[in-house]
């Protein structure tokens, strides 16, 4: 996964506990534990989530263990703020930092899931195996109906009527506040993410594709790469994707180019 708090300030993370920092220069390798996701509220209050049920915090300085009170896999973490962090994986299991602590949450369902995204701390979705989806209104997790069997890896949305799922042979689903639909992904190649910086420009990354949405329809970029990526983030011009192999790709408005990454592990997620 690849998250940041702006262009000089993102992280990514993946495969044998890589962390990976990038300060508008360089990228600087660290290692805790396999991590698959990341997320932060701020550069100094960064949270990653990853093998049974590993969740670390960096507090601007450092890295340290925090206590999931789960033992199972984590594969994706999201938060409206620092005190209100949710982190979902497998069994259907999803804990909840309230700021002080970790809890163990009632998903309703056994399926793994794999994304969470919310529009606030009382609209949150998850996805996953199966067309699993779910949503939270600040009290209770209920069942959606997605009108799809296949696997769903991601969820992001503009707002609370406008949120994109994506996930296995090309499926992209959208919400309008009433219903999910399909859209025409002009691909069936499995997506693993999605990501925005408003609802007309939003790109989703996944096995050696790059799609990009308008507001109206979907179209093919020319990524560079035939690797499978896994996550993507940024702003309209500085854009970052990222992938196995330490691949980690730089969007600047107009073409997509590689970075060296300092690492040769797999990178899963990424935020700044």
């Amino acid at each position: 996964d690849v998250w940041g708090s702006a262009g000089d300030d993102v992280f990514a993370v993946g495969w044998s506990g890589t962390i990976v920092h990038h300060d508008g220069t360089n990228w600087h390798p660290s290692t805790i534990d396999s991590l698959y996701d990341v997320w932060g509220s701020s550069s100094g209050d960064v949270f990653a989530v990853g093998n049974d049920g590993t969740i670390v915090h960096y507090d601007g300085t450092s890295w340290s263990i925090m206590d999931s009170g789960t033992n199972i896999t984590l594969n994706d973490v999201w938060g409206s703020s620092g005190d209100d962090v949710f982190a979902l994986g497998s069994y259907g299991n999803i804990v909840h930092y309230n700021g002080t602590s970790w809890s163990v949450m009632t998903s309703g369902t056994a399926e793994i899931l794999f994304g969470v995204w919310g529009n606030g701390w009382d609209d949150v979705f998850a996805v996953g195996r199966r067309g699993t989806t779910l949503h939270y209104d600040g009290s209770s997790w209920s069942a959606m109906e997605s009108g799809t069997t296949e696997y769903l890896y991601a969820v992001w949305g503009n707002s609370w009527d406008d949120v994109f799922a994506v996930g296995t042979t090309g499926t992209i689903l959208h919400y309008n506040g009433a219903s999910w639909s399909s859209m025409d992904s002009g691909t069936t190649e499995q997506l693993s993410a999605v990501w925005g910086s408003n609802g007309s420009d939003v790109f989703v990354v996944g096995s050696g594709t790059i799609l990009h949405y308008d507001g109206t329809n979907w179209s093919a970029m020319d990524s560079g790469t035939t690797d499978a990526l896994t996550s993507v983030w940024g702003s309209w011009n500085d854009v970052f994707a990222v992938g196995p192999w330490g691949t980690i790709l730089h969007y600047d408005g107009t073409t997509w180019s590689r970075m060296g990454s300092g690492t040769t592990e797999s990178l899963i997620g990424v935020w700044g």
